[in-house]
This record gives C-alpha cells, sequence and structure tokens, in this order.
C-alpha cells in the first residue's frame, strides 16, 4: 500500500524531481486536461470530487510515510489545483499554458485563505486546500484574461 500512496501522492514519481517538484507536478495537470475538456461538466465535477478526494487521503498518508506533513514530494495537491484553475474552460494549448503559470503563481504567492490553510491546516487537507485557493484565484484570473483577450485563446 505504501508504493501506492507514493505513486499517488507524487503524480506518478513527478514529485522527485530533483528541483521545483512543484512546477513538475503540475504539468501532469496538462494531459489531464486535455482529457478532461472532453466530458461534461457533471462528468468533470465527478472525476474532480475523486481527485480531491484521493489528494485529502493520499497527501496525508505520504506525510504520515515521510515524517513531513508537506513534503516536496507530495505533488497531488498541484494537480488537483491545476484542474480546479481549468474547470469548464475549453481546451487550448494558451489556456493550459495561461492557467499552468497563473496557477504556479499563486501557489508560490498563497494569497488568503491559502495561506492560512498553509499555515494552520497541518494534515493532508490543509496540504490540498491551499492549492485548490490557488487553484480558483487563477480559474478567476483565467477567466478574465479570456474575457478581455478572446481571441488569444
Amino acid at each position: 500500500m505504501k508504493h501506492v500512496i507514493l505513486f499517488f501522492s507524487s503524480n506518478a514519481g513527478l514529485g522527485y524531481a530533483p528541483v521545483a517538484s512543484g512546477t513538475f507536478g503540475t504539468l501532469m495537470g496538462i494531459p489531464l486536461y486535455w482529457l478532461l475538456a472532453r466530458l461534461e461538466q457533471q462528468e468533470f465535477v465527478l472525476v474532480w470530487v475523486f481527485i480531491l478526494l484521493l489528494s485529502f487521503w493520499s497527501a496525508h498518508r505520504a506525510g504520515e510515510i515521510y515524517g513531513v506533513v508537506d513534503d516536496g514530494r507530495i505533488v497531488i495537491d498541484e494537480l488537483i489545483g491545476y484542474l480546479t484553475a481549468i474547470a469548464f474552460v475549453p481546451f487550448s494549448w494558451p489556456s493550459a499554458i495561461v492557467a499552468f503559470l497563473l496557477f504556479r503563481l499563486f501557489d508560490i504567492v498563497k494569497l488568503w485563505p491559502a495561506s492560512w490553510f498553509d499555515n494552520n491546516v497541518k494534515n493532508g487537507v490543509g496540504v490540498v486546500l491551499d492549492d485548490v485557493v490557488a487553484g480558483i484565484y487563477a480559474w478567476l484570473s483565467l477567466y478574465a484574461l479570456m474575457s478581455f483577450f478572446p481571441d488569444f485563446f
């Protein structure tokens, strides 16, 4: 079971990148975005909720295994954060890349309440929810950019 937990929590090993593991972990979201963009909204929500619950569980259990709540190898939180950033956005390469950059920015900056989850909830839920909040900020920003620059997207 330990190997299954570490496989999921590291996004199939991307969390083991020697530098910028969060950025590498987020990369898993782009091909998944391409696949999920084909789903109906209700189907997307079901998949998103499944990945959210998998994220809570695997991030928490991996933190126990590593002995560090938010170990750098745990990057499934970046995946669910990125999937939040692209929710209900039709796939295009510009939207995929801009969402990636926006999510990474908000994940690093950790605007409130992401900072609150990061600082105060020391378990898998806290590890994941700060990224979900960053994803919400990225989603709002992406939609704003799409409305101002529709020809780009």
